[in-house]
Order: structure tokens, then sequence, then C-alpha cells
């Protein structure tokens, strides 16, 4: 029975987060789906007081919570990370269905409805993605590259880090034109040519930003290259586990594939920047 009014909480507390959310929303759309599955939960809510005959009081910290992962990453991937929760409370309703035959239809809900739903959603960040991606890529390939053969090159931290930056900035300007002209030509009803410059810009000179920080922080050449190369993992994993979540798709995969090419990359690069300085003698 204890158990019974946790899953009784649990519903009432994510009812609330739908509604919020809802309420929150600007888009017609999104506003619709979030009050079905908000009324998907207040039934489920009513299921359990029925069995239990209490009350049940939200959970105010979870609720706020998710509300504030929402406003910074998005509806998909705020919502999917709380339905990962569910593969417990769906466990747990099969185990109860001999008794409680309610619990086959609420399994039914959690299994399937609003992972449907939430598919569903308009979400602006995902609707940005590629461009997202494509700043991200391309910075992580190129600067990876980059700056490991320039390390090898000069020895030098303020130099490498200097250019680094310089190349950034022309870099990140010439992707945001990319950006811009890439989503013309697509003629995608839900981006905007704009918006998607923006996001591919400023995902590209933020990721190079990162990778050149160690070089003006440390005096250590090597040292900052490996700290380099290390934020590129970080960089890598964060934002494949953020894509993972919204999509629900394997992290693991896009992960691995990532990092191979930009270590890869940064491999070639570390043996041309040696063979430079060996050919040309240079010497800074």
């Amino acid at each position: 029975m204890e158990e019974l009014y946790q899953q009784q909480q649990h519903e009432i507390t994510e009812y609330h987060i739908y509604k919020q959310l809802a309420a929150l929303s600007q888009d017609e759309k999104n506003t619709g789906i979030l009050n079905e599955i908000a009324g998907q939960e207040l039934a489920h809510y009513h299921v359990w007081r029925e069995i239990t005959g209490k009350e049940a009081r939200p959970n105010q910290r979870k609720i706020r919570k998710y509300i504030r992962l929402a406003k910074i990453f998005g509806l998909s991937f705020a919502l999917r990370l709380m339905e990962k929760g569910e593969v417990d409370a769906t466990t747990f309703y099969g185990s109860i269905a001999g008794r409680y035959p309610q619990a086959l239809a609420i399994k039914e809900d959690e299994e399937e409805h609003e992972q449907k739903l939430i598919g569903i959603l308009n979400d602006e960040r995902l609707n940005y993605a590629g461009a997202i991606v494509l700043g991200l890529n391309d910075a992580l390939v190129e600067f990876t590259g980059t700056l490991a053969g320039l390390t090898f090159a000069f020895a030098n931290n303020l130099i490498v880090g200097s250019t680094g930056l310089v190349m950034g900035v022309a870099a990140s300007l010439s992707m945001a034109a990319s950006g811009y002209l890439a989503s013309r030509e697509e003629d995608v009803d839900d981006t905007n040519p704009v918006t998607s410059a923006i996001y591919t810009g400023s995902a590209y000179i933020l990721t190079v930003v990162f990778l050149v920080l160690p070089y003006f922080l440390l005096s250590n050449p090597y040292l900052a290259l490996g700290i380099m190369l290390i934020v590129t993992i970080f960089i890598i994993a964060g934002y494949t586990y953020y894509i993972s979540v919204a999509k629900n798709i394997s992290f693991r995969k896009r992960f691995v594939e990532m990092a191979l090419i930009s270590l890869g990359v940064a491999v070639i690069s570390f043996g041309i920047g040696m063979l430079i300085k060996v050919v040309f003698k240079v010497e800074v």
C-alpha cells in the first residue's frame, strides 16, 4: 500500500508539471499536447486515490526541477528525462496487475501514449539541432586538429591560443553564413534562416573558446593540448547526452562516432605539425 501511495504522489506531481508547462507554452499545439498528458496523469492519480483512500501532495521540488530543465534545455529533453523514471513505474504496475487490474491500463499509458505525445512536441531547440550540430562538429573536428598541429609546430601557448581564437572568430562567421544559406535551401517551415545562422555561429565560437582556453591559462603547451582533448571529450559527451535524451536515441553509438572523428583528426594533425617543425625547422 505504501508503494501505491508513492505512485499516487508521483502521478499528481507529474500532473502539475505538465499543467505548468502547458501554461508557460506559447505554442498552441504544445499546450494541447501537454494538457492531454496532464489529463492522463490526473486520471491515474484518481485511480490510486480510490484504492489508498488518501490524498497525496505533489513534490514541489521535483516540479521546480523539471520546469527549470524545460526552460533551459527545452521541452523534449526535460520530459523525456522525466519519462525515463517511468521504467520502474511500469515494472511495478505489471507486478500488481493481478491484484489491481486498473494497473494494466495505466501501464499502457506510461509505455505508449505519453512517449508518442512527447515525440510530436514542437521544440524549438530540437528544430535547430541540425544547426547546432553543424557548428559543434565543425569546430571540434577542425580545431582539435588545428590546435594539435599548432602545438607541435610552435610549442608556444600564447601563439597557439591567439591564432586559434582569431581563426575561430573568422570561421564562426563563415559557419553562420553557411548555416543561413543551408537553412534557406532546405526551406523548412519550422526553422528561420537567421535563427539557424545564430545557432550555428554561436555553437562554433563557444566550442572554440572552450578549446583554446587551456592555452591562455597554462604555460606548458603539451599539458594545454591534453586538457584541450579532455575538454573535447566532455563537449562531445555533453551534447550527445542531450540529443540522446531529447530524441530518445542511443548515446553510445553517437558518442563513439563523434569522438573517433575528432580525435582521429587531432592525431593526424599531430603528425603534420611534427613534420612541419622538423622539415622547416620552425623555432619560436
